[in-house]
């Protein structure tokens, strides 16, 4: 067990200072499209889950903004968030929870939520493995944009799925999907490494597939972090979700080189 898991990435993903790190990520929701989705929330509730990038703040910030600004109305609403990643630093088997009692952050300490993580581990696919957390960016990048649009009176449930299939991944987070005041997010960035032209050809199939919940049409291919989005997929099918589409560009429409870019694309399950 370890008492708090320290930011891995700050300075690279995302700026180290807090001030300029808070100016940034402020700057990005005030930016982010107002969006006939973000106008639906007020009125219908707050979402189930959102699909977000986890690149780099220059290039995919702008994209997982246009998702983090459909929270806002729900500041008060939301008390509880279940952050789902890819592993890209370790294998893992099934799903792995963190021993951690906190997450820190250049912007402050985020509680974990241990009574969501004791359910969780019930699961017999769900188990511990703090060395995958450790240097793991996945949920790390989304921390900064959830604390400023929730402030400071939510917890953490951070879960790294690997090896899993669809419906082993959406039974072991049946239990939080839907509750009362809680989000479940989804980190996936889309195509990786095409031209422009290609990149965009494969990130509209990637968003189509999405927004229909074919999550058995969707791979690794098209979506780095294809298992939680499939668990997640499962999910709203059985509960008769919509998926809405937010933003889809990529990193030669936000900061980077046209000559090979990576896909990036929000969405919104209600």
């Amino acid at each position: 067990m370890i008492a708090v898991r320290r930011a891995a990435v700050a300075g690279t993903f995302y700026p180290a200072g807090r001030s300029e790190l808070g100016a940034l990520v402020d700057h990005l929701l005030d930016e982010a499209a107002i969006t006939e989705a973000w106008s639906e929330a007020v009125v219908n509730g707050p979402p189930v889950a959102l699909i977000v990038p986890h690149a780099g703040y220059t290039y995919s910030g702008p994209v997982a903004a246009s998702a983090y600004a459909q929270l806002r109305p729900w500041k008060q609403a939301i008390s509880r968030v279940v952050v789902v990643g890819p592993a890209h630093r370790s294998p893992v088997r099934g799903l792995a929870l963190s021993s951690a009692r906190a997450f820190d952050t250049p912007l402050g300490r985020i509680p974990t939520d241990w009574v969501a993580n004791e359910v969780l581990a019930r699961d017999p696919g769900v188990h511990v493995d703090d060395r995958a957390h450790s240097l793991e960016h996945s949920i790390e990048v989304h921390l900064p944009f959830l604390q400023r649009v929730l402030g400071d009176r939510w917890s953490l449930v951070p879960v790294i799925a690997g090896g899993a299939e669809a419906a082993e991944v959406a039974d072991a987070l049946e239990a939080v999907w839907g509750a009362d005041g809680t989000l479940v997010v989804v980190s996936t960035d889309l195509s990786h490494y095409h031209d422009p032209t290609t990149a965009r050809r494969m990130d509209a199939e990637a968003a189509a597939t999405i927004i229909a919940a074919r999550w058995d049409e969707l791979d690794g291919e098209h979506a780095c972090g294809v298992v939680p989005v499939r668990g997640a997929l499962e999910l709203a099918r059985r509960h008769h979700n919509s998926v809405t589409l937010l933003d889809l560009r990529n990193s030669a429409d936000t900061a980077g080189p046209a000559a090979s870019v990576v896909g990036y694309g929000s969405f919104l399950v209600r």
